[in-house]
């Protein structure tokens, strides 16, 4: 079960605040790393969040007794790192969204197991978004047992 993750994006205040209204929770500043960045809660019984940091910034080791620390790097645009969350709003709800911000967005079936709306927050930021029957289908389908059939099946390529 994952509680937090953080991402870093253009603009943290409001990809916070879009994200919130896909979680149907609340945006507000975060400032324990570094200024500037933004966190959506989800307002669940889990204490689900997404930190949202400014672009560039990396999250350093600090010796000692001393939590970890931001720093501003160079920015880059796309990476490797995105998530999947769960919404209660409906398909064209979630599109909407992303149309109104300007972000691409579609509509895709994984592996032809489970459907996830691809949003590219900014232009190049993924994040998957699951509407409740997504939901369904991602639980019924990602297990595993589910997965090792899939590999043994050679379903799954595996990378060298």
């Amino acid at each position: 079960m994952l509680f937090h993750l953080s991402i870093e994006v253009d603009d943290p205040r409001r990809v916070a605040q879009v994200v919130a209204e896909l979680f149907g929770g609340a945006a507000a500043p975060f400032p324990p790393v570094t200024p500037g960045s933004w966190i959506a809660l989800a307002g669940d019984d889990r204490g689900t969040a997404i930190e949202f940091y400014p672009r560039g910034t990396e999250i350093h080791e600090v010796p000692g007794d001393n939590d970890a620390m931001g720093l501003r790097v160079s920015p880059r645009r796309n990476n490797a790192t995105h998530f999947a969350m769960a919404t209660k709003l409906s398909e064209d709800q979630v599109m909407a969204i992303a149309m109104r911000e300007g972000w691409p967005a579609k509509y895709r079936k994984r592996g032809g197991a489970f459907g996830v709306i691809e949003i590219f927050v900014e232009g190049c930021q993924m994040i998957e978004v699951l509407t409740d029957e997504m939901q369904r289908e991602y639980v019924e389908s990602v297990t595993i047992p589910n997965w090792m059939a899939m590999l043994e099946a050679g379903d799954l390529a595996v990378a060298a």
